[in-house]
């Protein structure tokens, strides 16, 4: 295995994980910043009131985009079982 070789596989494995993470990540950070705009307008200073939201969100965006995830998880499997002879010499 090449040195170009290992680091083609590392950056297709890290943008498989930005993509798969990303939605999921995004609605995260967004209804964390809503719920944060919201608490700083009405002062209540509530710890736990930004985690439901936050949560509820995230898991909302993974049964949303969840055939989406797999599918780009499935191709990266496919195409790194395909060339795992490649990789042996």
């Amino acid at each position: 295995m090449t040195d170009a070789t290992v680091v083609s596989l590392a950056r297709d494995a890290v943008l498989t994980i930005l993509l798969v993470a990303g939605p999921a990540l995004l609605i995260g950070m967004l209804v964390g910043l809503l719920v944060s705009i919201f608490q700083a307008t009405t002062q209540i200073q509530e710890q736990t009131l930004t985690f439901i939201p936050k949560i509820v969100a995230v898991l909302v965006s993974i049964v949303i985009f969840g055939p989406w995830m797999i599918r780009h998880l499935v191709d990266f499997a496919d195409r790194l079982l395909a060339n795992l002879p490649s990789f042996i010499m």
